[in-house]
């Protein structure tokens, strides 16, 4: 099973990553989270949240396909956050990588991430997932399918998907493209952005 089976809707995509076996730099992970991204207006699947939103460029070139590659780029200008590209080649999407359980190699993430950190915290948070992967932003554009990557994606059967709000964006708030595994531990905490429109008030 490989990029063919998220080429296409995002949503869709992210459904099927639920689950998902990622390895990076000696960790393993199963991703218990994550949150569907769009493209441009024009594109099958607008969305004004999204980085492709404003069209192709060199920061978010990626996002415009082939699926099944990594797209990086920095929270805040700190910490590294990964996507898995889906759509088509030439059209916009990808699905954000919010949290994974560590499967293999905790002392691995444990190490990157610092003593303190409870197992269970480990990748929880996109920032936090590439930490504890060891996932950098010259990751960008690497291929999750080939045997040879750094960084690579195991699929399997999805697990069912609980959805919701995306987290802390301040456009298409409301939209329920955020995709979570029940009684996980690792799941994030929804928070909506200060700056979205009030509940209801945003597509």
């Amino acid at each position: 099973m490989g990029a063919e089976l998220l080429a296409g809707d995002p949503v869709l995509a992210a459904r099927r990553l639920l689950g998902a076996e990622l390895t990076g730099r000696g960790v393993s992970a199963l991703v218990v989270e994550v949150e569907a991204y769009g493209g441009p207006p024009d594109g099958p699947w607008p969305d004004a949240a999204a980085h492709s939103f404003r069209g192709p460029s060199g920061r978010n070139l990626v996002m415009f396909g082939p699926p099944g590659h990594l797209y990086t780029y920095r929270s805040h200008g700190i910490h590294v956050c990964a996507n898995v590209v889906s759509g088509f080649d030439g059209v916009a999407g990808a699905v954000l990588l919010r949290a994974a359980a560590v499967s293999s190699g905790a002392d691995v993430a444990g190490r990157r991430r610092g003593p303190a950190v409870r197992p269970v915290a480990l990748a929880r948070g996109p920032g936090n997932l590439c930490s504890a992967l060891g996932i950098v932003m010259e990751d960008n554009g690497i291929d999750l399918f080939a045997a040879d990557s750094p960084v690579r994606l195991s699929l399997r059967d999805p697990d069912p998907a609980i959805d919701g709000p995306r987290v802390g964006v301040s456009k298409a708030a409301d939209r329920r493209w955020r995709f979570w595994v029940a009684d996980r531990g690792e799941v994030s905490a929804y928070r909506r952005s200060p700056r979205a429109p009030a509940p209801g008030a945003s597509d």
